[in-house]
Parts: C-alpha cells; sequence; structure tokens
C-alpha cells in the first residue's frame, strides 16, 4: 500500500465520483424482462393465442425460451395480455392468455402525409414516427419526390414500413400500431383527410402562420384528428400547395430553421404530442426510454 500512498487523495477522489447505482425491485427487473411479442390476431376476446414461425424462432432460439415461460402479446388494437408458453409445434407457439395488461387509449388521432424521400430515409421517419404515436402514415409522391417507386413495388414497400412500424411498437410499449399504407399519389393523399380534422400543411416558403400559432388558435382547440403533410427534400411546388388549400390544409410554417426531411416530420408529431396528445400529461402510467 505504500506504493498507492502518493495516488491516495487521488483514488478517493476518483472513488468519490462513482455515482451508487439504484438497486431495481425484483417486481420491476422483471417486467423489464419478459418478452413483448405482436399477435396478427385480434385478442379481445380470446384466451388462446398461436403464434406463426418468426415469432416461433425469436422466442425458441433467440430468446431461448422453454414451455411454462412467461411473456406479453399484444395485437396492436389497444389490447395487451400476459400470457404463458404452452407448447412448441415444428412452426408454431401455442400460448395462454392471462391477465389483461390496462393500456392507455391516445387523446388525439395523428395522419402523416410524407412526401417519398431519397433511398432509406422512409425507414427513420417511419419508425420516428411510430415511437412517437402517429397512428396513419400515408408515403406519397411529391413533385418534386427524388425517390421513385414503381407501383409493382408499392406493396412490398408499404409491408416492410409496416414491420418496422410494428417493431417500433412492441420496443416502445405501445399497444397500438402504427398503419403505413401503400404508396399514394399527392391528390389521393389529400382526399384521405377527412373534413373536421386539423389539416395542415408544411411549407418553407409560409411567412404568416407558424404551428405555434395554429395549435394555440382557439377554433383548433377541440380538434382530435390531425392530418399533416410533409414534402420531400426539394419541398413542395406553388401547385401543390394550392392543390393542399382548395382540399381545406392550412399552410404552416416551423419557424426560420430549416429541417432536414427526416427530422421534420419527428420535430412536428412531438410539437403535437406535446401540445395536445401522450406528452400533454401524465395520464395512463409510466413514461420513459428504452
Amino acid at each position: 500500500m505504500g506504493l498507492l500512498r502518493p495516488y491516495e487523495k487521488s483514488i478517493r477522489h476518483l472513488a468519490a465520483s462513482f455515482t451508487v447505482l439504484r438497486k431495481v425491485p425484483e417486481e420491476e427487473k422483471k417486467a423489464l424482462t419478459i418478452p413483448r411479442i405482436f399477435s396478427p390476431i385480434a385478442l379481445e376476446k380470446e384466451k388462446l393465442c398461436e403464434l406463426g414461425q418468426d415469432n416461433h424462432k425469436y422466442l425458441k432460439q433467440v430468446l431461448r425460451l422453454e414451455q411454462g415461460a412467461r411473456i406479453k402479446v399484444f395485437d396492436g388494437l389497444g389490447h395487451e395480455f400476459e400470457a404463458v408458453i404452452k407448447k412448441f409445434s415444428t412452426n408454431r407457439v401455442a400460448l395462454e392468455l392471462g391477465e389483461k395488461i390496462e393500456t392507455s387509449g391516445r387523446e388525439i388521432r395523428i395522419t402523416l402525409g410524407q412526401a417519398l424521400p431519397k433511398a432509406g430515409k422512409m425507414d427513420v421517419i417511419v419508425r420516428g414516427a411510430a415511437e412517437l404515436g402517429a397512428d396513419v402514415i400515408i408515403p406519397f409522391a411529391a413533385v418534386r419526390s427524388v425517390s421513385r417507386i414503381a407501383s409493382e413495388k408499392s406493396p412490398l414497400k408499404a409491408a416492410r414500413w409496416q414491420k418496422i412500424a410494428r417493431e417500433a411498437a412492441r420496443c416502445c410499449r405501445s399497444a397500438q400500431i402504427t398503419d403505413v399504407l401503400p404508396v399514394a399519389s399527392f391528390e389521393t393523399m389529400l382526399s384521405r383527410a377527412c373534413k373536421q380534422a386539423l389539416k395542415m400543411i408544411f411549407w418553407e416558403e409560409e411567412d404568416q402562420k407558424s404551428i405555434k400559432d395554429i395549435l394555440s388558435n382557439q377554433t383548433w382547440a377541440a380538434a382530435k384528428d390531425i392530418f399533416i403533410i410533409v414534402g420531400p427534400e426539394g419541398g413542395f411546388s406553388k401547385d401543390e400547395i394550392l392543390k393542399a388549400k382548395e382540399a381545406g390544409f392550412i399552410s404552416v410554417s416551423l419557424g426560420k430553421q430549416i429541417l432536414k426531411v427526416e427530422t421534420a416530420a419527428l420535430a412536428i408529431i412531438s410539437i403535437i404530442q406535446y401540445e395536445k396528445g401522450i406528452f400533454s400529461n401524465t395520464r395512463g402510467g409510466k413514461n420513459g426510454c428504452l
């Protein structure tokens, strides 16, 4: 120890700098380690549930679970249950559903019309929007969209994005899954907005109305259905803005800061959720990050 004496003060200072880790209660520890699995079958009135090949591989080979193991299963429609694995067959997993897990409903419904961005960016947008609680995502081809998807490939792309949204719901413990629709035309996307919705199209050339102005306006205080449109890297053409206004959309600015296409939608949804949705109150249980 004599050799360490010159460094004793430094060692004590270093030891004092370490924070004491919180001891995680056993119940909380168990809750964090119980796998959460998606069921494509509605669970509301079911007592038994059968999962397919993908979940079979994940539960048996990746997680190495055995018969009798406890998991949680949700259907993306707001229903979630505790469950026990009853049997592994060749490509299926049989579950027995137990106690229903109470889930908190969403205060508002958000639809995102997203112009096709450059390759790869849509994956990021779908994942982030799903985590932030968007209910529907409608990809569409804008005049200035760099990326173009052939009509025969649209269902394949939509299926890929739907899988990303499903995984996002599983990871962030949401009982609802964002619905990702096939790629649409600009006009078809506009037609999907209902009359009573608060409809906003975000345009960098707008200099009169900001998102803050709209969300603080008492005219829209009771709006529960919100439809937002975000453009591609090159923005919208004036003709597209005109068509959107004719369909009842309000041209809105995010301010002087110009955001990347993969950031804009997520920033907008976060602002809306803070003002009116899942971030506006603490009802319905714990919030947190994974």
